[in-house]
């Protein structure tokens, strides 16, 4: 059979499927080439950042108290800012899950009348405890999975990595839940370091050292502020010691004479209770057994400074080798500290000494660590204390005025900025603390986890707090740069 002739139609339409089907190849090449060449670059670029740095240090609250499951509350929408950090902070929307928890907590509370679950342990044995128990049980057991899927719902960053000292807590990896006092906590390293990573380029690692109930005058005392043991507090101090050992001493001394007394005093109210009718009775009151009287500690204020040199330590161990805390390290472009967040202050407001010294010691600080890792202007971020919770409160409280005052000192201006905390309180939190948190225990640990020197152990707090700290860093290192 012959071949059918070509028409000069046929040869046409030839022509014009072989330019179509070169065009589309060469648009395709075109399209190819540019995904390769972007996805190269795009690899080029981050191994040419620099590894930022960012240093966090402090008390209690940089170690953390909140569970991760209180993040939830952002979904109460207190903040105008609160939907984009839930956003941030999980991996899908929770928020259907949180409300039906709250409702659920209630129901606890209402059947259980709180912690310990009075209403259910005052009941009488039979059916209707039992139909109760049982369903206590499947609240109890849902109250409890809840917080564990809250916690797996919260994002595990790839990028931002983190070393970390939380008191006990010692720990290093990718920056998600649980670099706080526990495995299920946070501080304001989640949501700082979250939301730095919107912010900058590049790998990110956070160097965390925070020990709970230490005070700047003496336990982070900088090495250029003057010796401690030529202070006021110091001799206060001393003396003090000094006094209790003495009353320590008498009261031992006396001590056969107080056990004496009491029980005469014990004879006498015997005898007083004899007669007497039940009214009378019930307002006589026994006289309290005396205790050996306790030695008192013996003075140990000759360390000073030991957690600035602690900080440091971690600091320097984890610098000695980078690659080890944070996989994208590139030795070949080294890196940088970014920033250094500090939020403490609660020890030193009890003490006259402390706090009116704050201000200046904060300054000898900031100094202090910048010529400590050779970065003359690093960019510094101090947390006021809020604990106070109210602006009028804290703008009473001696701390978090030394600390603004620091932060607005000349020789900072560009690199130095403070952030108030109490402008992140998490209100809701409060308002079911106000309420009274043991007969309403299953609806509070819902929302918090600890007390109000500890900003209630508020996860969504926390992660405010963080993002605050995070806006303030960005705008410095803008301003530097």
């Amino acid at each position: 059979m012959g071949l059918k002739p070509y028409t000069p139609r046929l040869i046409v339409k030839f022509i014009m499927n072989v330019s179509t089907n070169f065009l589309h190849y060469l648009f395709r090449l075109r399209v190819d080439a540019i995904l390769a060449l972007s996805i190269i670059l795009a690899g080029s670029n981050f191994a040419d950042q620099k590894l930022k740095v960012f240093i966090l240090a402090g008390q209690s609250n940089t170690v953390g108290h909140a569970r991760g499951h209180t993040i939830a509350t952002l979904y109460k929408n207190g903040m105008t800012k609160d939907k984009a950090l839930a956003r941030m902070v999980f991996t899908k929307d929770m928020k259907k899950a949180f409300e039906e928890q709250l409702d659920k907590a209630q129901e606890l509370d209402e059947l259980t009348g709180g912690i310990g679950l009075p209403k259910i342990k005052n009941m009488r044995d039979g059916p209707e405890k039992k139909v109760l128990e049982s369903r206590l049980n499947k609240l109890v057991a849902e109250h409890d999975a809840y917080q564990t899927k809250m916690i797996d719902a919260c994002a595990v960053s790839d990028r931002v990595y983190i070393s970390s000292i939380a008191d006990r807590n010692v720990k290093s990896g990718k920056l998600g839940v649980g670099y706080g006092a526990d495995h299920v906590k946070i501080g304001p390293e989640y949501g700082f370091g979250l939301s730095m990573a919107q912010k900058v380029k590049g790998p990110i690692l956070l160097i965390k050292a925070s020990w709970g109930g230490k005070s700047l005058m003496y336990d982070f005392r900088p090495p250029s502020a003057v010796d401690f043991k030529r202070t006021k507090a110091y001799a206060d101090a001393k003396a003090k010691a000094e006094e209790n050992l003495v009353k320590y001493k008498e009261a031992l001394k006396n001590f056969p004479e107080t056990e004496k007394k009491y029980a005469s005093d014990l004879a006498n109210h015997h005898e007083k209770m004899k007669p007497a009718d039940e009214k009378t009775k019930k307002k006589l009151r026994e006289p309290r057994k005396p205790k050996l009287p306790r030695e008192p500690k013996s003075f140990s204020q000759d360390d000073a400074g030991y957690f600035w040199r602690e900080m440091v330590e971690h600091v320097n161990g984890v610098l000695a080798d980078p690659k080890k805390y944070h996989p994208d390290y590139d030795a070949g472009q080294g890196y940088e500290i970014a920033g250094f967040v500090w939020f403490q202050g609660f020890n030193d407001q009890f003490n006259p000494e402390y706090h009116g010294n704050y201000a200046d010691n904060m300054k000898t600080f900031i100094k202090d660590v910048r010529t400590r890792f050779k970065t003359p202007n690093m960019p510094f971020i101090i947390g006021v204390l809020g604990t106070p919770r109210t602006k009028e409160k804290v703008d009473e409280n001696a701390v978090s005025i030394a600390q603004r005052e620091a932060a607005k000192h000349t020789i900072f201006r560009g690199n130095v900025l403070s952030v108030e905390s109490y402008k992140d309180y998490s209100n809701f939190s409060h308002s079911v603390f106000e309420k009274g948190w043991p007969p309403h225990y299953h609806e509070w640990s819902t929302v918090g986890s600890d007390r109000p020197y500890h900003y209630l152990g508020s996860g969504a707090f926390f992660v405010r707090l963080g993002d605050s700290f995070a806006n303030a860093m960005y705008k410095l290192r803008a301003h530097s740069n």
